[in-house]
Formats: structure tokens, sequence, C-alpha cells
């Protein structure tokens, strides 16, 4: 009998990505270009000639790299939009250059690399000082980085 069927993933199903309208789109808003999930920082439309499309300029940064990538689409075409989901974690360690994490559920996540740069810096910083603070993790599209700090509120 073939095995056609998979079903190690565990996925709900879930896309992780929708199409949208290119004309819908809006600055600060999110895009896939060029294969990676980017928040739109610049849009301009332009009219076209006889018989031809608006087409919309965009220009987004990666929301994990901090790269910048552009794309010109028809204004009637669809692209594809990153579905991103934001957690917040209690950050209860740092090792060997990976965040300790500590979920609402009582599961510990330790497979999230410090950020690089100031971020990273500020998060060892406050875990050296032992403030109680929670890391933000943006997820889309099969990547997870962390991307803000903020304190704990005390409950």
């Amino acid at each position: 009998m073939a095995d056609t069927d998979d079903f190690t993933t565990g996925d709900a199903g879930a896309s992780n990505t929708y199409p949208m309208q290119c004309s819908a789109l809006r600055k600060n808003g999110f895009v896939v270009l060029k294969g990676r999930p980017c928040k739109i920082v610049e849009m301009s439309t332009s009219k076209t000639g006889k018989h031809g499309h608006a087409k919309v300029h965009m220009v987004g940064i990666d929301i994990f790299s901090g790269k910048k990538y552009e794309d010109i689409c028809p204004s009637t075409h669809n692209m594809d939009v990153p579905n991103i989901k934001r957690n917040d974690f209690q950050l209860i360690g740092v090792q060997d250059g990976y965040l300790s994490l500590l979920a609402d559920n009582g599961d510990v996540r330790n497979d999230l690399k410090v950020p690089d740069g100031d971020l990273g810096k500020e998060m060892e910083l406050k875990f050296g000082n032992g403030d109680d603070t929670l890391v933000s993790v943006l997820c889309a599209m099969g990547d997870e980085c962390a991307v803000a700090l903020k304190a704990m509120s005390n409950k």
C-alpha cells in the first residue's frame, strides 16, 4: 500500500498567507515581497496608458531580517499577505545565545536565538538585572523572531 497522506506536520490547516488585492494594501500593513514577510513602508500608484492597468509600487522591510524589498504589481492583481501572530513570553533565561521563555500555559521554550544588536543586548541586561520582562515573539510563514521587550505589570 502506497502511503500518500503525510500527517506529521500537525498544523491546523491555517495557511501561512492569504490573498489581498493590490489596491487594498496600505502603508504599515504587511505583504509578501520576494517570498519574505514584509511591512510596507512606501506605496505609490502609477496610472498607465490606454487599456493598461494602474500599477502599485511597494517598498517593504523584511520583518525578520530588516532587508528592504521592492515590487510592482497591477492594482487589480492579488498579492499574498502573511498571517502574523504575536505572542508574549516571560524571559526566564539567556544562555549560549538562546532565550529561555515561559509561556502562559507553563511551557518553556529554549529554541529562539537572542536577537542581534541593541535589542539582544537589552534582553541580556534586563535578565542580568533580574527585571521581570516580557518578550514579544513574531511568528510568520514558519519563521519566529523576538522583536520587542516590555516590563511585566505586577498582577
